[in-house]
C-alpha cells in the first residue's frame, strides 16, 4: 500500500463533503499539474491518503482511501491528458494536524508538503504517515 496527501480548498470541497459521499465516494478531479497527474496515475485501489484543507486552515483533517484507480477526468476537455481517481472518507483525525505543526517536526522536514507546498497531490512515506497519524491522534498506524 502507498500513502498520499490530497489538497483541497474547504470552500470548494471539504472533508464534510467527502464524508457525505459515503461509500459511493467522490471523483477527485480538476488536477492540472503534470507531477500531480503522475501521482494520480500511480495510485492503487486501497491506497490511503490524507485529506488536507488548504486556504486559511492549512491542516490535515482526515484519512481516506482510493476506491477507484485513475480514469479520464470528466472535467477535462476532449483530448486533454488529465485523470481523476475516486476517493472515500475513512475517518477524521481526532486532532487536525496543521502545516505549522508538520514544519515544526524535524522528522518531517523532507515531507513533500514542506518541500513542494503548492503541489496538490503528493506522496507520503510510511514513516511520515505513521508520524502524522500519531500527531493527529490516530496512534502509530
Amino acid at each position: 500500500m502507498a500513502y498520499w496527501l490530497l489538497k483541497t480548498e474547504p470552500e470548494e470541497f471539504s472533508w464534510d463533503d467527502q464524508v457525505k459521499r459515503g461509500t459511493k465516494g467522490e471523483t477527485w478531479s480538476g488536477v492540472r499539474n503534470f507531477t500531480a497527474r503522475r501521482h494520480l496515475k500511480e495510485m492503487k485501489k486501497g491506497d490511503a491518503f490524507f485529506f488536507y484543507h488548504t486556504g486559511d486552515e492549512k491542516q490535515v483533517v482526515g484519512v481516506g482511501e482510493i476506491a477507484k484507480e485513475h480514469f479520464p477526468d470528466p472535467t477535462a476537455g476532449k483530448g486533454e491528458p488529465w485523470v481523476a481517481v475516486t476517493t472515500v472518507a475513512t475517518e477524521p483525525l481526532p486532532k487536525p494536524v496543521t502545516l505549522a505543526a508538520i514544519k515544526a517536526e524535524a522528522k518531517l522536514k523532507d515531507m513533500a508538503l514542506v518541500k513542494y507546498a503548492r503541489l496538490s497531490v503528493q506522496p507520503v512515506t510510511a514513516d511520515e504517515w505513521k508520524l502524522v497519524c500519531k500527531m493527529g491522534g490516530l496512534g502509530g498506524r
